[in-house]
């Protein structure tokens, strides 16, 4: 600008060079830049060898739709004579694929949703849980994400069929409380049976249960997952947090209600927090959407159902002529069975519980609550897990006797410790007599040495099946010693204290 200004003053080019402190040349330079028009701060650009090669490059980045590899084409270009690098071409091609793709790429307009319209709903792969055989077995996270307000929902499956699907749908309707006027999710059997002339075609299903609930089902655009980019969002945000990985910390689940808990406790945090977009939580949001939604109806699609059952006291279903047993808590509750290939999938609707079991935590609607492998009748189906609390043997072995005291003596005895409890359930199944006898002498010898050496004693006699009158005091004093527990030996038939008849082998013979 120095220049500028004096060569205006002086309209001469040594005046206006002596006067800015330049050589002449360089205000000539500057005032026939000026005068063209051309920007002083521009960089010259020098011709470079591949600049007669480029009409020939765009046109093979046209050909192959801006995929052409640049080593393939570099190849093509010394046939054509170009002696130039590698680098440069790849520059050149760089160059030539970003003008190709300016031109055709895809352009967004922000979507402006309306409160109760849209909810979007997709299905991702959840972590290894247990089963019912403790073996892992893949779950399945089903995901939905109402538009307006962000609110989001996820519920964990073992399976993706069309019963499950209106299940969870389900079970989403009732926890925000209404129906939105379109469900968009992919396109898969259980929803698009066919596609004919890029026509959807609608599973007949799919649009009863629409009608039920009063929407409509539309699927997004074929392998085009930003065509419901809410879903996939939520999609990968659940499955960051939900799914054990090294970036989360996430240990393995110990079983299935564990990740249905985690579920919850996923969407609560989610859905309290403040959104970047609307500035604020998605569940206030929800508040003002629920005026625009259509009432639910009082109960779900007969499809998510199946046959209705209730559960009897032994805390199992009936199904084809075969019981499956139920987790506790749910005895004469009505549930739902239905077959799904070969298994048997039992439903609760929450809505219809007179009592809900601690265990059983998720959103309002239809949960599933166990899985059995279908049987044949005279073959009951019977999961151990579902009775913690039974005393008999889960291998079906005989129950062990209840001891219940009746008399003062008897709490005496068994107030001594649980090696009293053991001695009398050994000694009883043993035939031993005078029981009595020997348990009042047990309370005698405790008052003396103690009731903690008295049942450690009657432990280890039960353990090694003593059972004389004076086994339990001759135990006490043998521990008296210091001696040790583990140099207990337990006589049987195996085992002999008698001496051995080796010493007479040589007897009577004569040196």
């Amino acid at each position: 600008m120095e220049i500028f200004e004096a060569l205006d003053a002086t309209e001469c080019v040594h005046s206006a060079a002596a006067l800015a402190g330049v050589d002449p040349k360089t205000v000539r330079r500057y005032a026939r830049m000026r005068d063209m028009g051309v920007s002083e701060t521009a960089r010259s650009v020098r011709p470079k060898l591949i600049d007669p090669f480029v009409p020939k490059i765009e046109e093979w980045v046209e050909r192959s739709q801006g995929l052409v590899r640049a080593d393939k084409l570099h190849e093509r270009l010394q046939l054509l004579g170009f002696t130039g690098d590698e680098r440069t071409t790849r520059r050149a091609v760089a160059a030539a694929k970003e003008r190709y793709r300016a031109g055709k790429r895809r352009t967004y307009r922000p979507w402006i949703t309306e409160p109760g319209l849209w909810i979007q709903a997709d299905w991702g792969w959840g972590p290894k849980v247990p089963g019912l055989d403790g073996e892992p077995r893949q779950t399945l996270l089903f995901c939905a994400w109402l538009a307006w307000s962000r609110y989001r929902v996820v519920i964990p499956t073992w399976d993706r069929t069309l019963a499950t699907l209106i299940s969870c749908l389900d079970a989403t309707l009732r926890q925000i409380g209404g129906v939105p006027t379109y469900v968009l999710t992919d396109n898969e059997r259980t929803v698009t049976m066919d596609r004919i002339a890029g026509v959807p075609v609608r599973h007949p299903e799919v649009v009863v249960a629409g009608r039920h609930y009063g929407t409509q089902v539309h699927t997004c655009v074929p392998f085009d997952p930003e065509s419901k980019g809410g879903s996939e969002a939520t999609v990968r945000i659940a499955k960051a947090d939900l799914v054990p990985t090294s970036a989360n910390l996430r240990s393995a689940y110990e079983s299935f209600a564990e990740l249905r808990g985690a579920c919850v406790l996923f969407c609560h945090e989610v859905n309290h927090r403040i959104h970047r977009e609307t500035a604020k939580t998605p569940a206030s949001a929800l508040d003002v959407e629920r005026l625009r939604l259509h009432p639910l109806p009082p109960g779900p699609h007969t499809l998510a159902l199946g046959e209705s059952r209730i559960v009897k006291t032994d805390q199992t279903v009936r199904f084809g002529q075969v019981r499956y047993s139920t987790p506790p808590g749910l005895v004469g509750q009505e549930a739902f069975v239905r077959a799904d290939g070969d298994e048997l999938v039992v439903v609760v609707d929450l809505a219809r519980l007179t009592h809900r079991p601690e265990w059983l935590q998720g959103p309002a609607g239809l949960t599933e609550v166990a899985r059995h492998k279908l049987s044949l009748p005279g073959r009951p189906v019977i999961v151990a897990a579902h009775y913690p609390d039974h005393p008999q043997d889960p291998a079906g072995g005989p129950r062990p006797p209840r001891v219940k005291p009746t008399t003062q003596e008897e709490e005496a005895f068994l107030a001594l410790g649980p090696g009293a409890r053991q001695w009398l359930i050994e000694a009883a199944a043993n035939g031993v007599t005078r029981m009595r006898v020997k348990m009042a002498a047990a309370v005698e010898h405790a008052a003396l040495v103690g009731a903690g050496e008295v049942d450690a004693a009657l432990g280890l006699a039960a353990t090694a099946r003593r059972f004389a009158d004076d086994d339990v005091m001759s135990i006490v004093r043998y521990r008296a010693t210091g001696a040790r527990p583990s140099d207990l030996v337990v006589a049987d038939e195996a085992h002999s204290v008698q001496p051995g008849t080796g010493a007479w082998a040589d007897f009577g013979r004569t040196p």
